[in-house]
């Protein structure tokens, strides 16, 4: 267990034994399954844990250059990649760092995939289809709305594959269930089911979030096994991010004012939701804090948690307590590693959270701690 007053302030900090516990788990379904599961950056790339994970998992997904040399350095393998859009300048890059390229559009794809063929090694290129059906209900996650920027959709694909596309990619899902994953494979064998027997490899993407506590791993394993049987010659891949990292640790921070307008408390904290918790505004959500209630109880002491950037709409509320908070409290925000690590920004100048790890030998072990450097060189 986390000696939560041994953590700096702020301080993102991951649990080795819950991290450890969550590849376990992904291990075995890609084993029982016979499907090659890897790590997607865009929701998880704290790189000086990648040794722990390497033990479990060797591979990863990038949608950037920089996630694809982040791969190759420090994953020690190279890069399943997909961008919505590679340039002149920067297809070279992806190429060095790549074993797999996955194109958003065949104009894409018409353009760079000659570069590949004349390359110092074969890199296997995909194209991603968009099966216009989605059990994503926010459409900001949403890549199956109509008229989406992303995927190719089956009308367009009416003359069958261009010339060496060796694979097909799907992404549709977002901290989804097994069932979900069902539903979008029956809806692409109606729309692609055609093209599947030609291919190598079927990435089906990410928001597979086999380690929730209430994801049914028995069905999706069944529902692998089956298609893997209709379907022999593909190599299946999921690219889950959330479920590497669901869980397995906290963002500590700590009550630094409270204040009270027309009988409104907020608790005013080291930490921005605008900048450090992102998702709670743009999902939005409410995260759970660690010994409040979830929701208000009329006869406790109850606050908003309010972010310390100037912007007015940064804060979240309300959640009630058992004794009134006092500066100097701290507060515990559970299951903020998958995602929140990879999308906070330095707006206003704001310290930024250390990242660290707990050790499985309850040690606590600095990973990063950021100064004014890193804002100053982020800036110009």
């Amino acid at each position: 267990m986390v000696e939560i007053n041994k953590i700096p302030s702020p301080c993102y900090v991951m649990e080795e034994e819950l991290l450890r516990n969550n590849l376990t788990l992904i291990k075995s379904v890609k084993e029982r399954a016979g499907v090659n599961i890897i790590l997607a950056f865009k929701a998880f790339a704290m790189w000086k844990s990648f040794p722990i994970i390497r033990e479990y998992i060797p591979h990863s997904t990038a949608s950037s250059i920089h996630e694809a040399q982040l791969a190759y350095e420090e994953m020690g393998s190279y890069a399943h990649t997909f961008s919505p859009a590679y340039t002149e300048e920067n297809f070279p890059v992806f190429m060095q760092y790549s074993s797999h390229i996955t194109f958003n559009s065949l104009s894409q794809y018409n353009r760079f995939y000659p570069e590949t063929r004349g390359y110092q090694r074969h890199i296997s290129c995909g194209i991603r289809i968009n099966p216009e059906f989605s059990v994503v209900d926010t459409d900001l996650y949403n890549p199956a709305t109509p008229g989406s920027r992303l995927g190719i959709s089956a009308d367009q694909l009416a003359d069958g594959l261009p010339k060496g596309v060796e694979g097909l990619h799907f992404h549709t899902l977002c901290e989804s269930s097994s069932y979900d994953l069902e539903k979008t494979l029956e809806v692409i064998e109606e729309k692609f089911g055609y093209l599947l027997p030609l291919v190598k490899w079927f990435n089906m993407g990410g928001g597979h979030l086999m380690t929730r506590k209430d994801y049914d791993v028995e069905h999706l394993i069944k529902v692998l096994k089956a298609f893997k049987a209709k379907y022999p010659n593909l190599e299946i891949i999921m690219e889950p991010g959330s479920a590497f990292a669901w869980e397995t640790g906290t963002l500590v921070s700590t009550v630094v004012d409270i204040v009270e307008n027309r009988g409104v408390k907020t608790a005013i904290l080291d930490v921005s939701f605008a900048c450090h918790m992102p998702d709670c505004l743009e999902m939005p959500y409410k995260p759970r804090i660690r010994g409040a209630y979830h929701e208000p109880v009329d006869s406790l002491p109850t606050y908003r948690m309010g972010g310390n950037s100037c912007l007015s709409g940064d804060f979240i509320g309300e959640w009630s307590f058992d004794e009134p908070l006092l500066i100097g409290d701290k507060i515990v925000f559970e299951d903020m590693i998958h995602y929140t690590t990879v999308k906070t920004t330095m707006f206003n100048g704001i310290s930024h959270p250390s990242i660290a790890l707990w050790t499985k030998d309850n040690k606590l072990e600095i990973y990063k701690q950021f100064g004014y450097e890193d804002y100053k060189n982020r800036m110009s």
